[in-house]
């Protein structure tokens, strides 16, 4: 809806149809309430990179760490085109007072009480596209452990992140209009993942 085609590339990805040329869409930008699993995209690194950057310098010492989390930080599998941004922060209830600052950038801040430990922004604000979603939590929190224990997993475990990247296509095959679904489909893959990835 909306993203044209970016031209081919050649890469091996986890969760493509084949292997060899690729057409890919933008890198980052899915309508709200869709869901669309797309094949790994060689710059999303880049881009986190980017947003790091500009966090980094609006918020300064108010934040001990910027990190890429989600399926678009595990190199070569396939992800919803959308950037995870995962920042750590000092004191929680003080990080209330970053809203106005992060809306300079475009983040919009979306109160979440099923995740009460983050404060979740997300970015371009209003409209229906959506690029990036920012997190601020504490170290130590449950989502800001269980983010960061799920990516390295991920990153660690090739024929984990295989598996995962089968069942996010079969599940954004069956609900391509259903995120709830979608993300209740992943969650015991996710618990499992983490039991098995615990010291």
């Amino acid at each position: 809806m909306g993203r044209q085609p970016h031209g081919p590339w050649r890469h091996h990805v986890w969760g493509a149809a084949q292997e060899g040329d690729v057409s890919l869409p933008e890198p980052l930008g899915l309508q709200r309430g869709q869901v669309l699993v797309v094949p790994y995209d060689p710059r999303w690194p880049g881009l986190f990179d980017e947003a790091a950057v500009q966090l980094r310098a609006l918020l300064g010492s108010g934040i001990l760490d910027v990190q890429h989390v989600g399926s678009t930080a595990v190199p070569g599998l396939c992800a919803k085109p959308i950037l995870d941004v995962l920042v750590s922060v000092r004191d929680f209830a003080v990080a209330r007072e970053m809203i106005p600052q992060l809306a300079t950038l475009g983040y919009e801040f979306r109160p979440d009480e099923e995740i009460p430990d983050r404060h979740y922004f997300r970015r371009p604000p209003g409209g229906e596209l959506r690029t990036h979603h920012l997190s601020l939590s504490e170290p130590g929190s449950r989502h800001h452990t269980v983010t960061l224990a799920f990516r390295d997993a991920l990153r660690r475990n090739p024929g984990l992140a295989a598996a995962y990247a089968r069942l996010k296509l079969e599940l954004a095959r069956r609900f391509p209009f259903d995120r709830p679904a979608y993300i209740e489909g992943k969650s015991q893959f996710v618990r499992d993942a983490l039991a098995s990835s615990a010291p």
